[in-house]
């Protein structure tokens, strides 16, 4: 019985180093995985958002503010820089608000805020995604985070219960 709980104790260590990973900018297998699912149609964006303290601008000192602000204060830089591209793109925030820790989900996971962004495709998506002029304000973005998620969702017919 010892054994089993020793076990037990190393695979949940384990869990909790993999949960310790952050992730801030999509990979390669992800990017490819998102374009192989076929998407056809407008697609939402579901944006988790964990802001650091403070920002860190190291990786972009040119966008640093001259005094040290938050990690949420970097983020509406980023958004307030993102929103024109976003628009251009037909693309439209349809939700932003605060979030917390999950009534159903892990415990020891909380998001500060949570964004809801509508695309008209995937395409159109990517044409943001890769606009020279938005790059140019990510840096406000990556300054801000210190974790994120994002799911891209699409409507599906099948259940599809007339919420409307």
């Amino acid at each position: 019985m010892e054994i089993l709980k020793t076990i037990a104790m190393k695979f949940g260590e384990k869990m909790l180093e993999n949960n310790n990973q952050k992730y801030l900018e999509p990979t390669q297998e992800s990017g490819r995985d998102f374009l192989m699912r076929g998407i056809l149609g407008s697609l939402v964006m579901l944006n988790l958002l964990r802001f650091r303290d403070y920002a860190d601008y190291s990786a972009t000192p040119h966008l640093a503010p001259l005094e040290p602000i938050s990690g949420a204060m970097a983020y509406q830089l980023y958004i307030k820089h993102t929103l024109p591209h976003l628009k251009n793109s037909g693309g439209e925030v349809i939700f932003f608000g605060k979030a917390g820790n999950f009534l159903i989900g892990p415990t020891n996971e909380c998001w500060d805020a949570v964004m809801l962004v509508r695309q008209r495709s995937v395409s159109d998506f990517i044409a943001f995604a890769s606009n020279q002029e938005y790059l140019e304000g990510i840096g406000h973005r990556i300054a801000a985070l210190e974790d994120s998620r994002l799911l891209p969702l699409i409507e599906d017919e099948l259940f599809n219960f007339n919420l409307k």
